[in-house]
């Protein structure tokens, strides 16, 4: 019995589907650029989005890299970031908010949409519910999208639907009734 619940719960942790994207700074712009389509979900699913603080694009000239945060702070070039800069040299500072279809993000934020709906911070690391169903989209949050570079790695994961779970849980119960017999 012990066996068949260690089997399950490596089971039920395996379900969750995780997937890598690679969101352009230029072509995915929330100004005029396209999101990038990631993954279906469903009202109420629980998701993440975490992308690495040494994942940087640029927003125009020197001092605009950021990560996913967005332009929030002064930033310095390390040796482990995407900046190509040498080591100690000023990269970002603060820029402010962009505002956008009533909604305000720092420039260059990595902000999330399910379809059509309202825009939502992303950031380095989010873990939230899905307010609809539909598509998750990812953007730069930013305009013109003409002078930004580079992109950033975002790792999205889902865990499954409630009725994938319920599903599940039957038959784990089902398999340790004839294993009691």
């Amino acid at each position: 019995m012990k066996s068949l619940l260690l089997l399950s719960l490596v089971s039920v942790s395996g379900l969750a589907s995780a997937a890598p994207f690679v969101v352009d700074a230029m072509n995915n712009a929330s100004g005029d650029g396209v999101g990038l389509a990631t993954i279906s979900l469903t009202a109420g699913q629980a998701f993440s989005v975490t992308a690495s603080s040494d994942d940087l694009w640029s927003l125009g000239a020197l001092p605009r890299f950021c990560d996913a945060d967005g332009l929030t702070g002064d930033r310095y070039a390390t040796a482990t970031d995407d900046s190509g800069e040498t080591v100690g040299t000023l990269i970002g500072q603060d820029f402010g908010m962009y505002s956008q279809d009533s909604q305000s993000f720092a420039y260059g934020t990595l902000v999330g949409r399910i379809d059509a709906g309202s825009y939502f911070a992303v950031g380095t690391n989010y873990a939230g519910v899905a307010s609809a169903t539909g598509t998750l989209y990812l953007y730069n949050w930013d305009t013109p999208k003409g002078d930004n570079t580079g992109s950033i790695t975002a790792n999205v994961e889902a865990v499954p639907e409630p009725a994938t779970m319920a599903v599940l849980g039957l038959g784990l119960a089902a398999a340790a009734r004839k294993r009691r017999k």
